[in-house]
């Protein structure tokens, strides 16, 4: 049975406004995650994210609805919604973003959640997870190294 769950954890050299930006800013978010972003930064903002060279070798679209923006604490959005239908716990993936002060500097956990309840083929569910934890190791890297170029 495939996990339901992947948590990112880094440390990021920077102010915790500085990271929420970067999360949260389309602008910032083409920096360092996907080719193309959109987000209506409110809960129940509408947005979507294009990835082609950044994490695919083929362009995909993904839209997303954003479940809460507590600035400049927590951002998270729900995908991977099947096309027309109200992206929920069941028929979707949660991205949360968690950023905490540390001296000055910022800890982001990054936790996707709701693989195990996707209805796919068993296999194809730990290979997508299997994906999406190994981008995240790459997109969290990215992300503290695009601000670490910053300052």
């Amino acid at each position: 049975m495939v996990s339901n769950t992947i948590e990112r954890d880094i440390l990021i050299e920077a102010p915790v406004e500085t990271v929420w930006k970067v999360v949260t800013e389309p602008e910032q978010i083409v920096k360092w995650f996907s080719d193309e972003a959109e987000v209506d930064l409110r809960a129940g903002g509408q947005g979507s994210l294009t990835f082609g060279a950044k994490a695919t070798n083929q362009e995909v679209t993904v839209p997303l609805q954003v479940v809460a923006v507590e600035p400049p604490h927590r951002f998270a959005y729900r995908w991977d919604h099947p096309q027309g239908v109200e992206p929920q716990e069941g028929n979707s993936l949660l991205v949360e973003f968690a950023l905490t002060d540390e001296g000055g500097n910022t800890r982001l956990r990054v936790t996707e959640s709701g693989f195990a309840a996707l209805e796919r083929a068993e296999d194809e569910k730990t290979a997508y997870y299997e994906a999406h934890a190994k981008g995240w190791d790459v997109h969290t890297t990215n992300l503290r190294d695009y601000v670490a170029g910053q300052s």
